[in-house]
């Protein structure tokens, strides 16, 4: 048991001769990778958008006025799928990610309909101060984060997958 005695530098074998040996990476786990640090950022910039529709719900609610019911199906919906996109993206669960691409699209669409379908007034573009700009603001914001979201899950999905054999 004396004769172990601990090495200092560099342990036999590992003076890079040895190059030629080891295992490459395969190049999708590092696109997986790059796809998931941009997926944290996405899913960050949606929570912003759903933070801001909660606050124009809040905001309409204190000032007594009726809650618009779009908006918060809207944030309903674009919650629950955020937290889905969030687990699906740390734990590498497909079927999550394919769920938090359907919601979230469900959501900011009909965020979009909504404000598309409501009279919108040329007073909200130039009050930067009303409620109205804030709905607005949110939804575009949402909407710009949402092409994005769909192209990263969509490649993330794609290369987490195990690869095809060929016959």
């Amino acid at each position: 048991m004396n004769q172990r005695t601990s090495v200092r530098g560099r342990p036999s074998g590992t003076d890079g001769s040895d190059f030629s040996y080891r295992m490459v990476v395969d190049s999708r786990y590092t696109k997986v990778a790059k796809a998931k640090s941009r997926l944290a950022k996405l899913i960050f910039a949606q929570v912003v958008t759903q933070l801001m529709i909660a606050a124009n719900v809040f905001i309409s609610l204190s000032k007594k006025e009726s809650p618009d019911r779009v908006f918060i199906s809207s944030f309903a919906i674009g919650f629950v799928s955020v937290v889905a996109g969030e687990l699906g993206r740390k734990k590498s669960r497909s079927n999550f990610l394919k769920f938090y691409v359907f919601g979230s699209s469900m959501a900011i669409l009909l965020s979009v309909a909504h404000l598309a379908t409501s009279n919108l007034q040329l007073e909200a573009f130039q009050n930067f101060t009303s409620l109205e700009t804030l709905k607005i603001a949110a939804v575009l914001l949402g909407f710009v984060v949402q092409l994005f979201a769909i192209g990263t899950t969509v490649s993330l999905v794609k290369n987490m997958a195990p690869p095809k054999r060929a016959s």
